[in-house]
């Protein structure tokens, strides 16, 4: 079995649970981490998975880069950002394309990569206490990657919204843009999980997997093209003066100033 140092993963019989596993940082990304939910992932589509549930340790579910990641980012060559960006591509595309059900248990603040990782899975389930945000802008970065996923869910009336105010919204609102699927009372995540990956494995595994190909491929063409931008505009922004100043703004605790 591999071992992690930033997620744990547990199998129950046909259900594998990957918890990202950096409590005291709120379970924000590191390039670690990345690459060890891209091995899990892999792992799980090799093995005998038939759902899979991301949840969070502690109080949060992902709080998005972490900040030493983000400051180590401001000196990298446009080359290196780019490598970063098609790491991340590969991430979420790696997830939306397993082929058996995957399931998000957010209890807590999921934002900018945290959301991408919450509305990507095919099952989003939120308690009350779950918090979401596209906060990119804030720090002069463009959130171009999750933009494409977030265009399969909501218009782009919304997408425009969620992605250039930065706002944070609860577990209601995003029920309502069809990001979450179910608001779950405090203390049922688990078993609602439960519940929910009961009824997938009741059901055919190769109709669930041929299901998931066909949506997947129906998609490819327009989603393979917005990735490509998708990279192209995540490297070019982070070498930026507006993301130099916005991340040091940020580690800074002041107001960015940011140049027209």
């Amino acid at each position: 079995m591999t071992s992690y140092t930033t997620i744990i993963v547990t199998n129950n019989g046909p259900v594998c649970t990957i918890t990202l596993n950096r409590p005291e940082r709120r379970n924000a990304m590191t390039p670690e981490m990345q690459l060890e939910l891209l091995a899990a992932f892999e792992d799980a589509a090799a093995g005998s998975c038939r759902v899979l549930v991301l949840a969070g340790a502690g109080d949060a579910f992902c709080a998005g880069l972490d900040l030493n990641a983000l400051q180590q980012v401001r000196d990298k060559s446009l080359a290196e950002h780019r490598a970063d960006a098609e790491r991340i591509a590969h991430l979420f595309l790696s997830l939306y394309e397993l082929p058996f059900p995957t399931i998000a248990a957010v209890h807590g603040p999921a934002i900018a990569g945290g959301t991408g990782l919450a509305l990507i899975s095919d099952f989003t389930l939120a308690t009350p206490a779950a918090k979401f945000g596209f906060t990119e802008a804030r720090i002069g970065f463009v959130p171009a990657l999750v933009s494409a996923f977030l265009a399969l869910h909501v218009g782009q009336k919304q997408s425009l919204d969620l992605l250039l105010t930065g706002r944070i919204f609860g577990a209601e609102e995003a029920q309502h843009l069809g990001l979450v699927n179910e608001i779950v009372p405090p203390g049922r995540l688990a078993g609602r999980v439960k519940e929910l990956a009961d009824t997938l494995l009741a059901n055919s595994p190769q109709a669930l997997s041929a299901t998931k190909r066909l949506l997947v491929a129906q998609r490819k063409q327009w989603l393979t093209t917005a990735i490509a931008g998708a990279i192209e505009a995540s490297a070019e922004a982070r070498a930026t003066s507006d993301f130099r100043e916005g991340v040091a703004a940020f580690l800074e605790k002041r107001k960015p100033s940011w140049t027209k």
